[in-house]
C-alpha cells in the first residue's frame, strides 16, 4: 500500500448521544498510517466531552480555515451539507460515513470505513463533482453561507398562508405560483426536500435544475426541469409581508417584495465514493425498490 502523507479535516455531528465506533475506527486509522488530521473544533470538543481517553489530532480549526487534502463526513447527510458548505470552493473532496439514516451524501457505513480509506491512500477512489447553487438577494444581505449543494426553497412562515411567487427563467416569465413554496434543487438534492414534494430523481451528472412547488394551490402547477445554466428570479408576495430562504435547510427572513435570484456556482463540490459504488443500485437499496420481491 503507498503510504502517501495526506491530510484530512474531520467534521461530524456533536449532537449524538455517544461517540461512535466509526469515529474511533477513522482516527486509528488515520494515525496508524501517518496522516495529519485536524478536527473541526465543536465536534473536538464533543469528541473529547464523550471520551475517556485523549482525542489524538494533529489540530482544531475553526470556521474555513483549514488545509487539507481531504474532508471526511461523520454523520448524516445534514453533517455532509454542513461539511461541504464549508468546504465551499477550496476544491477539496468530501467522503460521507454515514451514522445517520439514509444516507446519499453519507454513503460510507461505519464498517466501510478502512476500506475506503484504503482507496484513497492508493489512489483508487472514484471521483463525483456535483453542482452548486446560490441565492442572492437584490437589497438585502444573505447573512450565512449563500451556496447550497441540495437546494434552495423560498417558503410561508409557519403561522402565514399561502404566498404568491412571480418566477422568470433567464429574463422570461415562466408562472406565478400560489402555493406554500418552491424549490430549487441541484440532481443532488433531488432524493431530498424535492422528492418529498413530487418532484423527480435526476441523476446527479445531470446539467440541471429543478422547480418543484410545494402544495401548490392549483393542480395544473407541476415540476418543471430547466438547465443548470439558466439564471431563476422570484419575487414573493405574502399576507405577513415576509418569507422564508430556506438554503440547504438553514432559513433566512427575507422582506415581502425582495428579488430573489439563483443561479449556478462558479464551483463544483467533489465527492468521494468507492470503487463498489453504483448509482443505481445505492437508488434501489436507498428506497427498497423491488423489496417486496426479495
Amino acid at each position: 500500500m503507498s503510504q502517501q502523507h495526506l491530510r484530512f479535516a474531520l467534521f461530524g455531528n456533536e449532537y449524538q448521544t455517544k461517540k461512535s465506533v466509526a469515529v474511533e475506527r477513522t482516527i486509528n486509522y488515520l494515525r496508524a498510517h501517518g496522516a495529519e488530521l485536524y478536527i473541526d473544533r465543536p465536534y473536538y470538543e464533543f469528541l473529547v466531552r464523550q471520551s475517556d481517553d485523549e482525542v489524538w489530532c494533529s489540530g482544531v480549526f475553526d470556521d474555513y480555515n483549514f488545509d487539507v487534502d481531504f474532508a471526511i463526513s461523520l454523520g448524516g447527510d445534514g453533517t455532509f451539507l454542513r461539511a461541504a458548505s464549508r468546504v465551499g470552493a477550496k476544491g477539496i473532496p468530501v467522503l460521507g460515513v454515514n451514522m445517520g439514516r439514509l444516507g446519499f451524501l453519507s454513503d460510507v457505513l461505519p464498517l466501510e470505513v478502512e476500506k475506503a480509506l484504503d482507496e484513497i491512500f492508493e489512489g483508487q477512489y472514484k471521483l463525483e463533482e456535483h453542482t452548486v447553487i446560490k441565492v442572492e438577494a437584490e437589497g438585502e444581505p444573505i447573512e450565512g453561507n449563500p451556496y447550497a449543494l441540495n437546494d434552495i426553497a423560498l417558503l410561508k412562515r409557519v403561522d402565514a398562508s399561502m404566498i404568491t411567487i412571480r418566477c422568470s427563467v433567464n429574463g422570461e416569465y415562466l408562472v406565478t405560483y400560489q402555493a406554500d413554496g418552491l424549490i430549487v434543487s441541484t440532481p443532488t438534492g433531488s432524493t431530498a426536500y424535492n422528492l418529498s414534494n413530487g418532484g423527480p430523481i435526476i441523476v446527479p451528472s445531470a446539467d440541471i435544475l429543478c422547480l418543484t412547488p410545494v402544495a401548490p394551490h392549483s393542480l395544473n402547477i407541476r415540476p418543471i426541469v430547466i438547465n443548470d445554466d439558466c439564471v431563476v428570479e422570484l419575487e414573493v408576495e405574502s399576507r405577513s409581508h415576509n418569507f422564508l430562504a430556506a438554503i440547504d435547510g438553514r432559513s433566512e427572513k427575507l422582506r415581502e417584495g425582495t428579488k430573489v435570484i439563483i443561479r449556478r456556482a462558479p464551483f463544483k463540490i467533489k465527492i468521494v465514493k468507492q470503487r463498489s459504488s453504483h448509482y443505481f443500485s445505492t437508488l434501489r437499496d436507498k428506497l427498497m425498490w423491488g423489496a417486496d420481491q426479495r
